[in-house]
């Protein structure tokens, strides 16, 4: 059946939410994604929302999203491939910001139908320089090959964002992947967000981190896969990456929560990024 991922419209909910709750500078302003997931009324009131108790995750997913966005912009792409797309609504958003680069959206097949049909019944359609593109990066591997079908130039750099996925890949997926985006045009560039393994996280956020990855690990989802910073590091080297580096969730929070009174910050050393050149 096509539907929405459950993690997926988790993340687009705390995106609105930031903007519903939270005092502004708004870190990240995303309320289409809420449009597309439709929630039932109440949707503010389940547990997985708690204003409090989700504060930081909300803000890691907020930081993530600005990075990328931001990252995008600054490169001037004028193609980005979103492995993992979920709701992200970059497309309908920021896309005339950034000069309206071709965008390709990967992600599960039944997803993209979902998808396709929520855009064009809010009127935001599919419009000839976004593609939606079905992929099942464990069965399938291969992201490249139909990226490729669906119009992307190998001979044109890119940026590729890939946020929230891997700690659900197998460790041979994840290489795999960091492969076929070294194997990119020169001057593409990777921004890959990872879970650090629990024994390097803060003493205070683990019992957190543990229920999170309990309620993953129910829905079906489990987490798989977890890196170190310096064993990531390596792994962009070894796929054939010529410049690599590492974005701390401090650095984020430095970047994009400095001065705010209301203690909105992600956690520290939780959910980071791999920014990899070819």
């Amino acid at each position: 059946m096509d539907q929405a991922d459950s993690t997926a419209v988790r993340v687009a909910l705390w995106r609105a939410l930031h903007v519903q709750i939270d005092p502004p500078p708004h870190v990240f302003e995303d309320e289409v994604g809420l449009r597309l997931a439709d929630p039932e009324d109440g949707w503010r009131e389940r547990p997985d929302m708690d204003p409090e108790a989700t504060k930081s995750f909300r803000a890691s997913i907020v930081a993530r999203a600005r990075f990328i966005e931001d990252l995008v912009i600054e490169r001037a792409a004028d193609q980005y491939v979103i492995l993992g797309a979920g709701l992200d609504t970059f497309a309908q958003r920021r896309a005339e910001a950034a000069g309206r680069p071709r965008v390709f959206e990967i992600d599960q097949p039944g997803h993209q139908d979902w998808k396709r049909r929520r855009l064009v019944e809010l009127g935001y359609g599919v419009p000839e320089w976004l593609r939606l593109v079905p992929v099942d990066f464990e069965k399938d591997g291969d992201w490249t090959g139909p990226l490729a079908d669906a119009g992307f130039d190998a001979g044109r750099p890119a940026v590729v964002a890939c946020t929230g996925v891997i700690m659900y890949l197998t460790r041979d997926a994840v290489m795999d992947l960091l492969r076929r985006a070294a194997a990119l045009a020169p001057g593409s560039t990777l921004a890959l967000s990872f879970m650090l393994p629990l024994e390097l996280a803060d003493a205070a956020d683990r019992p957190v981190r543990q229920a999170v990855a309990s309620a993953a690990r129910a829905a079906g989802t489990p987490f798989l896969s977890h890196f170190a910073p310096e064993e990531m590091l390596a792994l962009a080297r070894e796929a054939g990456f010529g410049e690599v580096s590492h974005v701390s969730a401090d650095d984020l929070a430095e970047r994009y929560f400095a001065g705010r009174a209301d203690g909105l910050r992600p956690p520290s050393r939780a959910e980071e990024f791999l920014v990899a050149t070819v």
